[in-house]
């Protein structure tokens, strides 16, 4: 544990100011993702996804973003899923990018719907054929007993779709997050940080300096 206390790292990288930042958080969202993707950041769309039972429990795993637009975030994953069930009772959740090689996280809070079917049904199209038996192999969430089993799941599903492409299973599908609140955190020296949060007020948003 004496290891973990003496670890330190300085942020040194860039600053933030409220003048360099865009009106729109999704705007600035878009420029500090693509700023991550040049600079060779592993996964940079790699987000931790946060949900929580209608009394309070929360449960936090990574999920990629596949679709962005002025309306939100959008990923795919299995409808029954632990975060899908969360989902049908508490639809509020979280989700937070950190891109080390950059110094800069980004928060956003919001409120998550299913996306439209035919959404779905365009993105699994477009998955690869493996991945597509996986959505249909995975029970996903729930206890299995041993890998063997999965892989005969994985074996029965090939050979159900052998002469043909699978289509999109009913329990899996996308889901769009959309923002209430987007915070934008440049590390600084001596745990200094640059934040910045935007907050959704009747359609439009507002912008305020937070300290570290």
């Amino acid at each position: 544990m004496s290891e973990l206390q003496d670890m330190r790292k300085e942020y040194k990288h860039a600053r933030l100011e409220i003048d360099s930042l865009d009106a729109n958080p999704i705007v600035q969202f878009r420029f500090w993702l693509n700023e991550a993707i040049h600079a060779g950041a592993d996964e940079p769309s790699a987000m931790v996804l946060s949900t929580s039972t209608p009394d309070g429990k929360p449960s936090s795993r990574v999920v990629l973003l596949k679709s962005l637009d002025d309306d939100g975030f959008t990923f795919f994953t299995n409808y029954e899923s632990k975060k899908g069930v969360q989902l049908a009772s508490n639809a509020f959740g979280s989700l937070l990018f950190f891109w080390p090689r950059i110094e800069r996280q980004v928060r956003i809070e919001g409120k998550i719907f299913k996306t439209l079917r035919q959404e779905s049904d365009a993105y699994f199209e477009a998955r690869p054929e493996g991945s597509k038996i996986g959505a249909w192999s995975s029970p996903q969430s729930r206890r299995i007993p041993s890998r063997e089993y999965l892989e005969n799941l994985q074996k029965d599903y090939l050979e159900m779709f052998r002469t043909r492409t699978p289509g999109r299973p009913e329990h899996w599908g996308g889901y769009k997050l959309v923002p209430q609140l987007v915070e934008f955190w440049q590390g600084r020296e001596n745990r200094l940080h640059d934040r910045f949060e935007y907050s959704r007020n009747d359609n439009m948003w507002e912008v305020y300096r937070l300290a570290p």
